[in-house]
Formats: structure tokens, sequence, C-alpha cells
């Protein structure tokens, strides 16, 4: 698929860009609205592919108190109960995604106590489709989000399943929010941010946490700042690992979109992420 194409749905998917004009711009790129339709279905989310069955899972879903309403969230670990190192899982700019649970089941299968929020909780009413979950995020405030998160780990405490060892991984929006919260959760030990917007510079010295990062080589967009960020964090004495992934785009790991899911590169950056969490989690 060219790259105008995977561009031009990467700017849908983060500005305030309309469905109607997108599909305009769309039916220019591929010669007409009939070839725009027949190749819409491989760039939008195909939430019936899954990787990771619940059936040998214990799997609820729960709600916590956030900061302007609350939270609810998705949980995901081993049948057996006993207290578990901890996984955030983050999701993107659309909400709570049936692939986003499918990536909590996998943290959970690895080992690990699994939860993944909801940012759009609180909003009311809930969005509909993917269309009006991206309008809903332009209407919440950065720090209410950051503080929801940050909720999570007056929550966890009150599981007999978490043994209070916390980590995150988060994804575009998500992995912008785990930046945030290695650089305002002093607790948090492992923060993983797949193709995440960076903190500011200044905020790194205070970034207790291990950090590991993914990005994708032909996302100018994220990478504009991954320079200055691994500078930062090498400056300043930080334990990170930095991996840049080549030829693949935004949202890579994301296999309910195969436009942009690279196989390869995602199951690479899965296990460097387990790998991770298991060195300074566990």
């Amino acid at each position: 698929m060219k790259q105008e194409i995977i561009n031009l749905y990467d700017e849908y998917t983060h500005k305030p860009l309309s469905r109607g004009e997108f599909l305009k711009r769309l039916s220019f790129l591929t010669g007409g609205m009939t070839a725009a339709l027949t190749i819409l279905p491989s760039l939008e989310s195909n939430y019936a592919v899954a990787q990771v069955s619940d059936s040998e899972l214990f799997t609820e879903y729960v709600t916590y108190k956030g900061s302007n309403g609350d939270m609810k969230a998705y949980v995901a670990r081993p049948r057996e109960m006993k207290a578990y190192p901890t996984v955030i899982v983050i999701h993107e700019n659309r909400g709570l995604t049936p692939h986003i649970e499918d990536v909590a089941r996998r943290a959970a299968q690895a080992g690990f106590l699994a939860i993944a929020p909801n940012a759009l909780s609180v909003v009311s009413p809930a969005p509909a489709n993917e269309d009006e979950a991206r309008t809903a995020f332009s209407q919440l405030k950065a720090e209410d989000n950051l503080a929801n998160f940050m909720k999570v780990f007056d929550y966890l405490p009150t599981r007999k399943d978490s043994n209070g060892k916390i980590g995150c991984v988060g994804f575009c929006w998500g992995g912008g929010m785990a930046n945030s919260l290695a650089v305002a959760v002093p607790n948090l030990k492992v923060a993983i941010a797949f193709y995440g917007r960076q903190p500011a510079v200044a905020d790194v010295p205070k970034i207790k946490s291990a950090v590991q990062l993914h990005y994708a080589s032909l996302d100018e967009r994220v990478n504009a700042g991954a320079k200055e960020y691994e500078e930062a964090l090498k400056t300043d004495g930080k334990t990170y690992e930095l991996y840049m992934y080549e030829g693949v785009n935004h949202a890579f790991h994301n296999d309910t979109s195969a436009a942009r899911y690279n196989e390869v590169a995602a199951k690479l950056a899965w296990q460097r992420s387990i790998d991770f969490f298991k060195k300074y989690l566990v």
C-alpha cells in the first residue's frame, strides 16, 4: 500500500480530520471512491482478530474511583489466585478496544496481572464508534487523564492478586501516557512506550523507572522527539532501551489493522517488552 495512504490514515486518526474529508482524500489517492472503499477495511480495525483466548485465564471488569468520575478497567491474570507483578496496559486514542483487552490477556499469559483502564469511562454518553471516540479524546483534559491513570496505583493495593510491583505498557496515545506515568509516579518500576509522545526533557530527571521505547522508522510525527528524549535519558543515567524498527509504520503492533501491522516487528517488540518486565518487575 502506498505510504501516502498510510500517512493519510495516520492524519485521520490523530488530527481533527472528518471522515468525509478523509474518504475524499483517500479516493483521490486510490483513483476513485470504489477503490477507496475496497482498501478501507485493511486500514480500519478488525476486532475479530485475537491472539489469546480468555478460556485459561481469569478475567473481569472492575471499577475504581478516578479524579473526575468512575474509571472502568479490564483485568486479566493467570487462573491461580496469588499475588502477581502487575502491568497497566494503556490503550490508543480509541479507548478500551477488544484489541487492547487482547494485549492484556497476552500479558496475563506471560504471568502478570494486567489491568487496562478506559480513559473514556468518564465520557457520557459513551462513544458509539471509533470516530466518536477520537472526538471525545480531544475534549478530555490532559491533567484529568493523567490523574485517572495515577488512581490505578491507589486501587491496586486493594487487590490480593497484585504484589505491588507495577509497570506499564502503552501504545500511541497510551505510549505517551506511559512516559507521563514514568515522570509522575516514583514507585513505577517499568514504563514501556510503543510509538508514544515523549515527556518534556526537563522532566526526565524525575523518572525512577526502567524505560523501554519502541519506534517505527516511518513514523516521522512521533519520531521527531525520540533523539532528544534518548539523549536526556542517557545524560541523566537512566536505565533504558530504545528500539527503532526499520520499514514499519506507526501502530505496527496493532494486528487488527492489516495495512500497518508488521508481524515480525510486532512479535519482536512484544517479546522484548515481556523480557524487560521480567528483568525489572519480577
